[in-house]
């Protein structure tokens, strides 16, 4: 059976629509940085996504060529992730699209190594004929956050993001955004397929003790 890792790991990939803490152990992911508004047609950002299936499909396809990766098995490509920040704000200010800095990823089984993914970027750059040296092999840590399941539009997220925070004051715990520990959001829904009002994205953000 085919590996899916919104199946096998569902409590990162599949919270409930209310908070929730829980604890993130490092992963290995495909990344693409950048700023820039999100929504420019054909701008950065777009184009970073493209980027980032490519090297992504040329690793699930691997078995198909004459390249072997040890320890392979078949798996889904998992959903398309971000990470996002704007100078001098705490959070997001969702008004102010064009000061965005973001780390586009996708995740990585975690037989796929340095060497592996070398090959890749170098293959989906031959065949696919886009330049893919913007992407990294990226190792993030994530550990302590919490989390919820937003249903609906990505401009309705600070409704969301407050009940985050009055979970947080409510338990014990409070936020702990650095250059390192970001807003993340994990895309659960196609938004070319699924209309906005279904749209479905895990939010998650660095927490400490209070």
């Amino acid at each position: 059976m085919t590996f899916d890792f919104k199946k096998e790991y569902k409590e990162f990939y599949l919270p409930k629509d209310r908070p929730e803490i829980v604890t993130v152990p490092p992963a290995n992911y495909i990344a693409v940085r950048g700023t820039g508004n999100p929504n420019e047609v054909g701008g950065a950002y777009q184009q970073a996504i493209g980027v980032l299936y490519a090297v992504a499909y040329t690793l699930k396809m691997s078995y198909k060529t004459d390249y072997r990766i040890d320890g392979f098995f078949e798996y889904v490509v998992p959903p398309l992730e971000g990470f996002w920040w704007q100078d001098g704000i705490e959070g997001v200010d969702y008004s102010d699209k064009a000061s965005f800095h973001w780390i586009s990823v996708i995740r990585l089984p975690d037989f796929i190594n340095h060497e592996n993914f070398k090959w890749a970027v170098e293959t989906a750059q031959r065949k696919k004929k886009i330049d893919c040296s913007s992407s990294e092999f990226l190792t993030i840590d994530e550990g302590l956050c919490v989390q919820i399941m937003h249903n609906g539009p990505f401009d309705d997220e600070p409704a969301t993001v407050a009940r985050m925070d009055e979970f947080l004051a409510q338990n014990g715990y409070e936020n702990d955004f650095s250059d390192k520990r970001l807003h993340h959001e994990i895309y659960m829904s196609d938004a070319r397929k699924v209309a906005p009002e279904k749209w479905k994205t895990v939010i998650r953000h660095p927490v400490r003790k209070a």
